[in-house]
C-alpha cells in the first residue's frame, strides 16, 4: 500500500501532472492500493476509483470516483464539487441548482467539534436532530456511503 498525504499540493500544474503519472505507473507496475490524501477535490476524482470525504475527521460520503459530479448526496461533497471552476467539473457538468451557494456561518474549531454532525453549523438542510445525533455511515447503494440525516 502506498500513502500519499498531499502529494502535489504546491506545485506547478506540470509537475502535478508528472507527479500524479509517476504515481499511477508505480501502483499499477507494482499492484499497489494507494491511499491519496488531498484537498484538492479535482485531483482526488481524477486519480482515484473511490473518494472519501471528510469534515473535522469524520467520514461525510463515500463514492465512486466516476460519476461523482452526479451522485455526490452530502451537502459538505456537493459543495466542494460546486466549488470547482467550471471547467474542473467534469465533461458536460452544469451548475447544480440543489448545491449550497456556500456554507455559512463560521468554522467549528477542530479541537472542540459541534455535537451531533459536524457539519450542521454550516449546513442548510441542518435541523434539531443534525445538532442531537451524530448521523451513522450508512449504504445509500451498492458503494456508496452517506453520513447526513436528511439524504
Amino acid at each position: 500500500m502506498l500513502i500519499c498525504d498531499e502529494p502535489v499540493s504546491s506545485l506547478d500544474v506540470s509537475v502535478q501532472a508528472q507527479i500524479l503519472n509517476l504515481l499511477e505507473t508505480a501502483t499499477r507496475r507494482r499492484g499497489l492500493s494507494m491511499v491519496f490524501i488531498a484537498h484538492d477535490v479535482s485531483v482526488v476524482k481524477n486519480i482515484s476509483d473511490r473518494v472519501m470525504v471528510m469534515y473535522l475527521g469524520k467520514v461525510c460520503e463515500v463514492l465512486p470516483s466516476d460519476g461523482m459530479q452526479d451522485e455526490a448526496v452530502h451537502p459538505y461533497t456537493r459543495l466542494l464539487l460546486a466549488s470547482l471552476p467550471e471547467a474542473q467539473r467534469g465533461p458536460g457538468a452544469v451548475e447544480d441548482p440543489a448545491a449550497p451557494d456556500g456554507a455559512a456561518g463560521e468554522l467549528p474549531s477542530p479541537l472542540d467539534p459541534p455535537s451531533g454532525c459536524r457539519f450542521r453549523t454550516r449546513c442548510p438542510l441542518a435541523t434539531g436532530l443534525c445538532s442531537e445525533a451524530e448521523p451513522p455511515l450508512r449504504d445509500i447503494r451498492p458503494g456508496h456511503r452517506v453520513a447526513c440525516h436528511h439524504v
